[in-house]
Formats: C-alpha cells, sequence, structure tokens
C-alpha cells in the first residue's frame, strides 16, 4: 500500500477529507520521528514498539578490495510488532 492508498482509506474510514488525512498521516509520522531523534521510545499498545537500537562498531570487509575496514558506531530506528498486532496476522 502507498501513502496515497493509505491517506484514501484513511479518509473513508475516518469520514475526513484526504487533506486532512494526509496532514494527520504526515504529523503522526513526524512525531514518531521527532522522538526518536530525541532518545525517546514511542509504545502503541496493541500495534507495537519504536525504538532506537545501537550498532556497535566493528570491522568489515571491502567487497572490491577485499581490505578489511572499520565500521563506526551506528543508531537505527527499530519497530518491534505487538503480539496483537502479530496475532491479527496469522
Amino acid at each position: 500500500m502507498t501513502k496515497a492508498e493509505f491517506v484514501d482509506k484513511l479518509a473513508e474510514k475516518g469520514n475526513i477529507t484526504k487533506k486532512q488525512a494526509s496532514e494527520a498521516i504526515n504529523l503522526i509520522f513526524t512525531t514518531v520521528a521527532e522522538g526518536l531523534v530525541a532518545g525517546d521510545e514511542i509504545s502503541i499498545p496493541g500495534f507495537g514498539k519504536f525504538s532506537v537500537a545501537l550498532r556497535k562498531a566493528r570491522t568489515g570487509l571491502n567487497p572490491q578490495t577485499k581490505e578489511k575496514i572499520k565500521i563506526p558506531e551506528t543508531k537505527a530506528p527499530k519497530f518491534s510488532a505487538a503480539k496483537a498486532l502479530k496475532d491479527s496476522i496469522k
């Protein structure tokens, strides 16, 4: 499902305009992103949990030269689905 399809479905189910649905979706994702940047964990019961995972520094291999390279520590967004969401998909 694309964002446009998601907006259409939200507008239809919520009985709101497509513009309002698009603004709501943008606001939700912006707020989640801002929370993750601030280091917060966002938990939505029945849906899942957004958090930031810390990936440790490690040694990698350049596939072209086979030379060892040092990969620095990084942060990455992480999502863990709630049990209710997992069960609804089964």
